[in-house]
This record gives C-alpha cells, sequence and structure tokens, in this order.
C-alpha cells in the first residue's frame, strides 16, 4: 500500500502542474486524460489563504431586501 501524496499548500510554481489529481502532472504532459487543459492549484484560483476558506467570501453574500407588501395588500380588485 502507498501513501497518498501530500497536497501543498503554497507551491512556488503552481502553474507548472496539472493538479486535477495526485499525479501532478506537468502543464504539457497530461498523462490522465483529465481534459485538454491543466487543472489549477486553488492557490491560483483563491489566492493565498485558500486553505482557510470555509464559505462564500462576504463581498460576494447579498440580502435581499424585504418587498413592501402592504401597496398589494390594500389594493382593490
Amino acid at each position: 500500500m502507498t501513501a497518498a501524496k501530500r497536497f501543498p499548500v503554497n507551491p512556488p510554481h503552481p502553474e507548472r502542474n496539472c493538479w486535477g489529481c495526485d499525479r501532478y502532472c506537468a502543464a504539457n504532459a497530461l498523462l490522465c486524460g483529465n481534459g485538454s487543459e491543466r487543472t489549477q492549484h486553488p492557490v491560483e484560483t483563491f489566492g493565498p489563504g485558500w486553505e482557510h476558506w470555509t464559505g462564500t467570501p462576504e463581498a460576494m453574500v447579498t440580502t435581499v431586501p424585504e418587498a413592501d407588501l402592504s401597496a398589494a395588500r390594500t389594493r382593490k380588485s
């Protein structure tokens, strides 16, 4: 039985590898057939500190104001 490779948190050159499986193939030699493009490392997508991310960033959270239904309730048909 082989131990699983440790996933690097902050590799020095993440653009050089495909991160789609545990082979970590070179970007120009995708051996696993994981599509035609390489899978980006999370640090490329989410930036530094990605490993501490637990949900939706506050900048993306929007609140929907409650609708004012008072006019609709008083309208006569």
